[in-house]
């Protein structure tokens, strides 16, 4: 410590006045869970180490105070790789050709259901891409049957943009959550993602019905993705902050050789983090992943998650044979382990760092 006495006799820690100052920006968005813009561009850029390391302490703490050290998990079932759509940073757009297509039948995903309820998943997640064999009324069956089988489970969707009248029958068929992405909240940019015919307005509405009608609401967006500036993220940040969502999701872009941004740098994974946190002490109640796509761009990405901030992974339940074909990026982790390992080995990682898996 460095003293300094003043000419009128008293003695102040100039030191510790610093200290306050400097972390009072991260002090603010704890208490008022908002910042201005150029304080959150602050924090999304800033190169001061000890400043960003009390940002994720923080962040670290209230997860902690919100869900003690439990992680929970998600059982993760993807049941198709056919989607209608052709999402230009995707690798299972409908214009790639060297994808091997695949869906699962109703049965294929029970007997994944079984599996993750012998695992003691308390949750699965359908995730899929927008398939038109997916009617209102299969997916309806398979939601009913699940919620027969399993009625102390939650169930999540993650199938992509439907009609009001799909989320209102699946919701009444068990469905307790719905996952969709905004991806980014300039709509612009979002443009620049996606194919004609898709829009950033419609992808709002169908936040909207979603929370309308009851689901517990998940959103969130790429980081790092072509054409994002900092301008956009915060305005993520904003669009998150006036949606209130349940769930948010969020990880570094990863690159797929086979779409039109092949050779796009892959986003930040420091940029992820830092979002993360800023996210968990604007949001202290969502559930938050630590994405896979963490642990594909850095080995111990998951891990540096949580300690960021996130409270929830989601190990997959889908059968080995079919998740290299679910590649919606290159080198995607864990793609060959039986589901038992998968979860083994999130358990020791999350044992690595003081938390446990539920």
């Amino acid at each position: 410590m460095i003293f300094y006495e003043m000419n009128d006799g008293v003695v102040w820690n100039i030191f510790c006045i610093f200290v306050v100052m400097k972390y009072d920006v991260i002090d603010r968005l704890r208490k008022e869970r908002s910042l201005v813009d150029a304080e959150l561009r602050e924090l999304l850029l800033s190169a001061d180490s000890e400043l960003i390391d009390e940002l994720k302490r923080q962040a670290r703490e209230v997860a902690i105070e919100q869900f003690g050290r439990e992680i929970k998990a998600r059982g993760l079932i993807e049941v198709s790789n056919y989607c209608k759509n052709n999402c230009l940073y995707c690798g299972i757009r409908a214009g790639n050709k060297k994808v091997e297509r695949y869906r699962l039948s109703k049965e294929e995903i029970l007997e994944c259901c079984e599996q993750g309820d012998a695992l003691g998943f308390k949750t699965f997640v359908l995730q899929g891409g927008e398939d038109v064999r997916h009617t209102t009324e299969w997916v309806e069956d398979v939601v009913s049957e699940i919620r027969r089988r399993w009625p102390d489970k939650a169930i999540t969707l993650s199938l992509g943009e439907r009609t009001d009248e799909d989320y209102e029958r699946w919701f009444a068929a068990g469905a307790d959550r719905y996952l969709l992405r905004h991806e980014t909240a300039n709509a612009c940019h979002y443009a620049q993602l996606h194919p004609e015919g898709m829009s950033f307005e419609n992808r709002v509405r169908c936040l909207r019905t979603l929370k309308r009608i009851g689901y517990e609401t998940g959103t969130g967006m790429m980081v790092g993705s072509p054409g994002q500036t900092v301008d956009d993220l915060i305005a993520d940040l904003r669009f998150m902050e006036q949606l209130q969502p349940q769930m948010i999701g969020i990880g570094p872009f990863v690159s797929h050789r086979d779409t039109p941004f092949a050779d796009c740098a892959n986003g930040s994974v420091e940029t992820t983090l830092r979002l993360i946190a800023i996210l968990r002490l604007m949001h202290p109640e969502a559930n938050i992943p630590a994405t896979t796509s963490l642990g594909t761009l850095a080995g111990n990405g998951r891990e540096l998650g949580i300690m960021a901030g996130a409270n929830v992974l989601m190990p997959n339940l889908s059968p080995v044979k079919d998740r290299k074909k679910y590649a919606l990026y290159d080198n995607k982790i864990c793609m060959d382990l039986e589901a038992a390992e998968s979860r083994a080995l999130l358990e020791e990682q999350m044992r690595s760092i003081g938390y446990f898996l539920s």
